[in-house]
């Protein structure tokens, strides 16, 4: 990765573990409150007990598969820059984003990428970056999450082809 690109990353993940950390937080406070409002044994207190308890497991699901998406995208970033993948930086904006004329003139290619090799998790994973500069995210998680998706299946049949 280059310079400015792991600086972004380490902030990127910075910033993701304080965001862990506070929802850590919420739930082991939300929890702490779910008890003492079952304990009451008042219907408005349990009442608000349970909710309490639902939006705690919520949260804490939330956290959790927000944490293993995390970890196997920086996981595959990683191991697609080691082999050379990674596309071609594109010309950033003063605040260090892509610039957008040029993510978008990028993207067909990686479309293209896709379309003719729709198996390749490396070639979603360049999609994904390919919409995140276009600044569609919604686009780039869903295919960041096929290219994670893809590499998945490609480590497990590795592991079962072994004797």
């Amino acid at each position: 990765m280059s310079g400015g690109a792991a600086a972004r990353s380490g902030t990127a993940r910075a910033l993701a573990l304080v965001m862990a950390a506070a929802l850590a937080l919420y739930v082991v406070v939300a929890g702490g409150l779910a008890v003492g409002f079952l304990l009451t044994g008042t219907p408005l207190g349990l009442a608000v007990g349970v909710g309490l308890v639902v939006f705690t497991l919520v949260g804490g699901w939330a956290l959790a598969r927000e944490l293993v998406f995390g970890i196997g995208l920086d996981r595959a970033v990683r191991e697609l820059d080691a082999s050379g993948g990674m596309p071609a930086p594109l010309p950033a904006t003063p605040s260090g984003r892509a610039d957008k004329q040029s993510a978008d003139a990028a993207f067909p290619v990686a479309k293209a990428d896709v379309e003719a090799n729709p198996e390749s998790w490396q070639s979603w994973l360049r999609l994904s970056m390919a919409y995140d500069a276009a600044r569609d995210r919604k686009r780039a998680r869903m295919a960041a999450r096929r290219a994670l998706e893809l590499r998945k299946v490609r480590q497990t049949g590795a592991q079962e082809a072994r004797p």
